[in-house]
């Protein structure tokens, strides 16, 4: 795949740059917010090489590229001319025609809007830390020596400033000030204010009383921050004048919305993340092996989608307030499900063209890149996708049962396998080997010959014909 090309075609099938409000991506998806939709080609979008497939979904024009995402979104910036003024334009212009959208949709596209850029961090902080408590765990590595401190201090330091990495995507979403927006988070988690608070002391603003509250690691409230600032920016921008507009902004920002944050916004973020949290404890507690089923058989339709990321917020949220999540691995064998599924085609078909495809597709399966298998091999087979949805279903029942959990966030695949060290971590394999296994061996036994292929391409010409002999004929 020739980057620079695949980028210029993308570019051109969905309307240009002008139609372009906001890109961001993830692990395998281009995650475009569109100004018109109808001004993209979804078909041509498709046919280009080295897209996997295109989906429509939670207000975002999501094209499918695969392993080589960062790649083709590097590719698509350098071509892009847009300025910081005319991003933030682009992103307000986006805001008002969002009242247009569900709110559900909404809430997807500023939820990976947020966390999408931080990602590939978060994931190697999680492994690397995971590592870390394996290796102190075995006796092979002390907690007191200086590799450890250093490797820990390195994992650990994005999860402790959380507030200042969600605070500058943060701002890009919401097209306010970066750098008051760092001040407000780091306002959060500066020294004085922590020694306050563990030292339990009294603080007011004013004679307002302020409740200090442990915002290392929180999620929920500068978010929030961060959205109010965005509109006291918007309203100073109108009321004041040019000369002064540059400094006074960010002046009367900063004495408002800090004081703000710690007395109000702070503490109900926070009073929110534990409302959530318990929330979700609760459901799980009625029965975490039940929770497994559920969702392991229904998080790959989510991703088909692309609308996992409405449930990323309580992963992240469950770390900040327990330390821990158990949502993650519920879902983390339907991923190595999807590569059983894969592997079984591999192993089954005389197809020289789907060994091609099935083949690096079980490889990027189990590193957790599964979206090449879903629209490669399993949902175009059909069978494949039910059994590895069956799969799946029984590996994350078998997790809730054993209560696995994991320290971090991160894509599940054989290389993030330390963020799910605990207690449970044995089971947790052995679900995750199990669901590899079973969906091989069903798809190979039942899910899959190479008919399919046939009779699938039979249809498409059938259709291709019929659609063909029912366009109106023109009269001479």
């Amino acid at each position: 795949m020739d980057t620079e090309k695949t980028a210029q075609q993308i570019l051109a099938s969905i309307g240009g740059e002008a139609n372009i409000s906001s890109l961001v991506h993830c692990a395998t998806r281009l995650r475009f917010k569109l100004k018109d939709t109808s001004s993209a080609d979804k078909a041509i979008t498709t046919d280009i090489d080295g897209v996997i497939s295109v989906v429509e979904s939670g207000g975002q024009y999501q094209v499918i590229i695969g392993n080589r995402v960062s790649e083709v979104f590097n590719a698509i910036q350098s071509l892009l001319q847009h300025s910081d003024e005319t991003a933030n334009n682009n992103t307000r212009e986006t805001s008002q025609s969002e009242q247009k959208e569900t709110l559900f949709s909404r809430t997807v596209d500023i939820i990976s809007g947020i966390f999408t850029p931080f990602l590939g961090a978060l994931a190697a902080s999680g492994i690397l830390k995971g590592m870390l408590l394996m290796l102190s765990s075995l006796g092979w590595m002390s907690k007191e020596s200086g590799a450890y401190v250093i490797w820990f201090a390195a994992a650990d330091s994005i999860f402790y400033f959380l507030p200042i990495a969600i605070a500058i995507t943060s701002a890009k979403k919401f097209a306010a000030n970066i750098f008051v927006a760092l001040s407000v988070a780091g306002a959060l988690v500066y020294p004085t204010l922590i020694a306050m608070f563990n030292d339990k002391a009294a603080l007011d603003f004013f004679a307002i009383p302020v409740i200090l509250m442990r915002y290392t690691s929180s999620v929920i409230p500068i978010i929030f921050s961060v959205w109010l600032l965005s509109l006291l920016e918007r309203f100073l921008n109108r009321i004041l004048h040019d000369s002064i507009r540059n400094f006074i902004n960010p002046l009367i920002c900063l004495m408002v919305i800090v004081p703000v944050t710690l007395i109000a916004i702070g503490p109900l973020g926070t009073w929110l993340s534990l409302g959530l949290a318990q929330g979700y404890e609760y459901i799980y507690n009625l029965s975490p092996m039940v929770a497994g089923v559920v969702t392991g058989i229904g998080w790959q339709y989510l991703v088909i989608f692309g609308l996992h990321w409405a449930f990323v917020p309580i992963m992240y949220n469950n770390i900040s307030v327990h330390g821990y999540d158990t949502l993650k691995p519920l879902f983390a064998p339907s991923n190595f499900a999807q590569a059983g599924a894969a592997f079984g085609v591999f192993l089954k078909t005389k197809n020289p063209k789907i060994k091609q495809i099935a083949g690096p597709a079980t490889v990027t399966g189990l590193f957790g890149i599964v979206e090449p298998i879903i629209y490669g091999i399993s949902l175009r087979y059909k069978k494949p996708f039910l059994w590895a949805t069956i799969g799946g279903g029984i590996g994350g029942g078998i997790c809730g049962f054993i209560g696995a959990t994991s320290l971090a966030p991160g894509i599940p695949g054989l290389a993030s396998l330390p963020i799910f060290y605990g207690p449970a971590f044995t089971g947790f394999i052995f679900s995750i080997i199990f669901s590899f296994i079973f969906t091989a061996v069903m798809t190979y036994t039942f899910g899959f010959n190479d008919n399919m292929e046939k009779e699938m391409l039979s249809d498409n010409k059938n259709k291709k014909e019929n659609q063909i002999n029912n366009q109106p004929k023109l009269s001479h």
